[in-house]
């Protein structure tokens, strides 16, 4: 279903920025394997885009439709993201652009969140706190509160930051509008790819007697000469046929998963 209306009046304040960035720190609510944190992200972005639409019941439902798309990103980088988009739903920006950045943009935030806040900055300033609270100065733990503090804190500008980037890019044309989202959504399907072959692991751990007596390992000698993973992307694209073909719950794809994973481990399968 299409949605193209502009909205052409600017109805967000500052204070309604700052509001989103603080209800961004619900995306871990209601955290579920199916959308994981698009409830969160729905009701974090759901009072700005109910002032956004107001009386326009049918641009919010769909709106709120695609905001309950799946959803996995830096809680903290997260703003950003909910900023800049929610600039371009003020503006009536189409919604596939919308869309496509939204796809293409929660993964590398994700990854640039993960590095710089919870692989660096967090391990270093506990190391050395630490050290100093081993030594039996209080400092030490305060100096971690503080510098947590300062990084739940950061979300505020970002999302501002994001919500001003947002305005700035807004002036395209549709075809430029069309080519960003094309990318944006290449760029998402880029990321899941990745994640499918970083994450599942199907590992088939049988062996096979040749004639001649020796062991032929169906993974390593078999499979893996015909495409690393092929396990898991087949299985991958045998889930999303039955999600989006058969309309099957995706609790039951997980509850099936499950006892297939234990029954092929028990009959040393996988």
């Amino acid at each position: 279903m299409e949605y193209n209306d502009k909205i052409k009046e600017k109805v967000l304040t500052d204070k309604d920025i700052t509001n989103l960035a603080l209800r961004s720190t619900l995306l871990q609510a209601a955290f579920n394997y199916e959308r994981m944190q698009a409830a969160g992200w729905e009701l974090a972005m759901l009072p700005a885009l109910e002032k956004i639409y107001k009386d326009d019941k049918e641009g919010l439902s769909i709106a709120m439709n695609d905001n309950l798309e799946f959803m996995n990103t830096h809680n903290v980088m997260a703003g950003f993201l909910m900023g800049m988009l929610i600039s371009l739903y003020e503006n009536g920006e189409n919604r596939e652009t919308i869309n496509g950045l939204r796809v293409g943009l929660f993964g590398p935030l994700a990854g640039i969140g993960d590095s710089l806040l919870w692989f660096t900055l967090l391990p270093i300033v506990a190391g050395i706190t630490a050290s100093l609270a081993l030594e039996g100065n209080i400092a030490g733990p305060i100096i971690f509160f503080i510098v947590y503090i300062l990084v739940y804190l950061l979300r505020f500008p970002l999302t501002k930051a994001g919500y001003k980037l947002g305005i700035n890019a807004l002036d395209f044309s549709s075809e430029e509008s069309a080519l960003i989202s094309k990318a944006a959504t290449i760029l998402g399907m880029t990321v899941i790819g990745a994640l499918i072959a970083s994450y599942i692991k199907i590992d088939v751990v049988s062996t096979i007697q040749t004639a001649a007596g020796n062991t032929v390992s169906i993974q390593t000698d078999l499979l893996d000469k015909i495409m690393p993973n092929i396990l898991p992307i087949g299985y991958t694209f045998l889930l999303f046929y039955f999600l989006r073909k058969k309309h099957v719950s995706p609790i039951m794809l997980i509850v099936v998963t499950f006892v297939l994973a234990i029954i092929l481990s028990l009959l040393g399968i996988l």
